[in-house]
This record gives structure tokens, C-alpha cells and sequence, in this order.
């Protein structure tokens, strides 16, 4: 008496199709229930693959970003790391020999950029000037500084080293000062207007890669990737059975705070994912046409997500606490891929604990590489040691950048990413 077989699943293969219509038999399925859903997971689990997000959220979950330092390199999806490698091999043996000519301009290193564990010493070498390693030395700074001050043109800072007031105070020949990093909350950019110093940074070259890291611990967060995994890993679903249910990132509302490069970017890939933007930043933006918020409040209690993509400075500073996470909700999810100090981290361990919203996915903390210690043993945290930017192909283009602009200061040619003063 049979007439009909509904599948809850998309395929048939467990259906004897050929039977069911000799019969007469229907045959029912989910159709394209699954599709979207199924989409989003492939495009998460690329990204984990490739940004080795999974790997990487076990490393810190180990304690082993305090102990060991960063993690490796990722890749994007143009090139390969062999042919990428090789390259930034071949392109330091260049000019190796040449950089160690005395005779050209010295420019300051305070600290060993996290380039040099990776690729070595001469990541950064050039024929047109040379580095002084500061830390190499075992004299106090300021004694350091007092003694090569006659010598000192520029200064590379890389690694976290901040150029304050009273390090360009005792550099009086200073004038180019060259940063590896987007933001500039670790130079006084005010001394360096007084004194006349242009100031570089790395422009808009890790925007891509930082915006696909930003997708990346979303979709781990809503569909519990890196969760998941460590529930394989552990053989608990032949003993357990199926890992909880996720959430569709489809007409999620997505909140960027600061629709700067990188915001904007994260915008356009959420897009392509069905998400609803809007967006608070310094002021409107004219040229998109996303709902705007002029209050970080507004826009949390109208988002489902929260991702923040601003730079980091006085009004920012914990721009994000408990109140603004109270208006995203118990149900909502925040998402840092800025600087770890524009989130009020106390505040946030304390609602992540107490279930105040659903999950956060992090590559940025207050005060790295030390992580509360509340957050390891939660699985609606996904924890990323600040590796969104790397990746061997942003690496080059950084190499790049920052050899180019140091080149160019010494042979009195424009910069190639001079920072505008305000």
C-alpha cells in the first residue's frame, strides 16, 4: 500500500529509486534545503584550511602562544608558499652582502619583527642602508640611542616597538619613521608633525587577508568549526553522537564597527553570504549606501554580529563594554580583528561566562600573548593568535613596501605609503 518515501536528506542513495518506481512509489527529498548551509560550511572549511584557523585556535587553547610564540605562516589562494618562499629567499640573498656596507644610512630596529623568526635576520636588507639592531645590544636603550644618534637617519618599527617623544628627542637626525603595521597607536604622531618626520605604514596591504580572517571566525563561530573539530579529534562523536546544531550566517545582521579598508572589505564578502550590513565609523560614508549608526549602542542593539575593523585610539578604547554588549544580546556574536584594547576584555570574559551574548571569535587581546584563562575552556570562543595578516603572500608585499619606502627616503624619491597627518 506504499505510495510515498520521504528522504530528510538531499540525496538518494539510500533509496532503492529504481524499486520505488517500478511500484509507483513517490520519492520526496529536502531539495535544496541544505544548499546554503552546506555552501557556507565548504567556503568555512576552506578558510580554515587554508588560514589553518582550527590548528591555530588549538595552539592558543595549549598555552602555546605565551610559551612558543606566533604561529606559522598561512597562504592565500594565488600563489604557492614553495613559489612564495623561494621568492623572499632569493630576493634577501640579493642584497644580503650589499647591506652590510658601512657607508650607507642606518636605520633604528628596536625590536625583531616577527618576520626575522620566520625568514631570518636580512628580511628587511637592502644596498641602500643598513640596520641597527638595538636589541642586539647590551647597552640600556637610552644609553644605546646617546651613543649611535650622530649615525640614526630613519627608524623601522616592527614587532610592537613604540616610537615615543623621547626616543625621537635623542635622534635628532630623524626623519622618516617606517612602521610595519596599519595602525599608528604605537608612534606619537604628534612629535613626529612637530619635527617635520613622514611616517609610513603598510597602507591598505593586509586588508584582504585580515577581512577573509574576519569571515573566517565568523563562520567558525556560527557553525562551530573549530569546535567541531576538537570534537572529532577527540573521538567524541562515535561515542557521543552528532555535535550540536549551528546557525545560518544567511540574513544574519552584520554590525562593522569602523567602515574603514578593511571594513569595507569585510562588507563586500558578507554581502556575497546574504548578510545584512550597517555600520558605525567617525562619520557617514557617502559613497556606500549601508544603514548608518553614529552610536556603537544603536548598532549592536540592531545587529546579530558584531565585527570590528576600527583602529584603535583614545576614543576607541574600550569602546566596546558591557553596555554595547548587553544591547547585542544574548544571542548575539562579536567578532575582533582590530586591536585587542577596543574591547573592554574583563567585560567580555565576564558575558561570554555568564551566556550575556552567544560567542566571540578572536585574533586580538589585550595583552598578548597572555589570554584569560576563562576563555580556554569555552567552546563558543574561537581563539586566533593576531595571525590575520599572516599570510607568505602578504609578507612579500610587505617586505615590499617597507624596503621600497626606506629606499626611496635614501634616495630622495616620494614614499610609497606616507601617512597624511590629520
Amino acid at each position: 500500500m506504499v505510495r510515498l518515501v520521504v528522504a530528510t536528506s538531499a540525496g538518494l542513495n539510500h533509496i532503492d529509486v529504481a524499486e520505488c518506481r517500478r511500484r509507483g512509489v513517490a520519492v520526496a527529498n529536502a531539495g535544496t534545503v541544505f544548499s546554503e548551509d552546506v555552501a557556507d560550511v565548504a567556503a568555512g572549511l576552506m578558510i580554515d584550511v587554508f588560514r589553518k584557523m582550527s590548528a591555530a585556535c588549538r595552539y592558543v587553547r595549549q598555552g602555546l602562544w605565551l610559551t612558543k610564540g606566533d604561529y606559522h605562516l598561512c597562504s592565500k589562494f594565488s600563489l604557492s608558499p614553495h613559489n612564495l618562499s623561494q621568492f623572499l629567499i632569493s630576493s634577501m640573498a640579493a642584497t644580503d652582502e650589499q647591506s652590510q656596507n658601512q657607508n650607507v644610512p642606518q636605520v633604528l630596529l628596536l625590536k625583531p619583527p616577527p618576520a626575522f623568526a620566520l625568514f631570518g635576520d636580512e628580511f628587511f636588507s637592502s644596498n641602500k642602508f643598513r640596520l641597527l639592531k638595538a636589541y642586539e645590544s647590551s647597552l640600556p636603550l637610552d644609553q644605546f640611542l646617546e651613543t649611535n644618534a650622530e649615525y640614526i637617519e630613519a627608524i623601522l618599527s616592527s614587532g610592537g616597538a613604540s616610537v615615543t617623544a623621547d626616543i625621537l628627542q635623542q635622534l635628532p637626525l630623524v626623519r622618516l619613521v617606517v612602521t610595519t603595521h596599519a595602525g599608528l597607536d604605537h608612534i606619537d604622531l604628534a612629535e613626529c608633525r612637530r619635527r617635520n618626520i613622514a611616517v609610513t605604514n603598510a597602507g591598505n596591504i593586509f586588508s584582504e587577508d585580515v577581512a577573509d580572517h574576519a569571515i573566517g571566525l565568523l563562520i567558525d563561530l556560527l557553525r562551530k568549526v573549530s569546535a567541531a573539530d576538537r570534537y572529532v579529534r577527540r573521538g567524541l562523536w562515535a561515542a557521543n553522537g552528532d555535535y550540536p546544531i549551528g546557525f545560518k550566517l544567511e540574513s544574519k545582521r552584520v554590525g562593522i564597527v569602523g567602515l574603514g579598508q578593511i571594513g569595507f572589505e569585510v562588507a563586500k564578502r558578507l554581502e556575497s553570504f546574504g548578510c545584512c550590513i550597517s555600520y558605525n565609523s567617525m562619520k557617514k560614508k557617502a559613497s556606500v549606501s549601508f544603514p548608518f549608526y553614529s552610536n556603537v549602542c544603536e548598532l549592536a542593539t540592531n545587529s546579530d554580529v558584531l565585527i570590528i575593523c576600527c583602529a584603535l585610539s583614545e576614543q576607541t578604547h574600550h569602546v566596546i563594554n558591557k553596555e554595547v554588549l548587553t544591547a547585542l544580546g544574548k544571542e548575539g556574536f562579536i567578532v575582533n580583528i582590530a586591536r585587542g584594547s577596543i574591547i573592554n576584555e574583563q567585560e567580555l570574559v565576564q558575558c561570554l561566562v555568564q551566556g550575556e551574548i552567544s560567542g566571540a571569535g578572536l585574533d586580538v587581546f589585550e595583552n598578548e600573548p597572555d589570554i584569560p584563562g576563562e576563555l580556554f575552556a569555552l567552546d563558543n570562543v574561537v581563539l586566533s593568535p593576531h595571525s590575520a595578516i599572516f599570510t607568505l603572500e602578504t609578507f612579500r608585499d610587505l617586505r615590499e613596501l617597507v624596503v621600497g619606502n626606506l629606499e626611496a627616503f635614501f634616495s630622495n624619491k616620494q614614499l610609497l605609503s606616507e601617512v597624511v597627518y590629520d
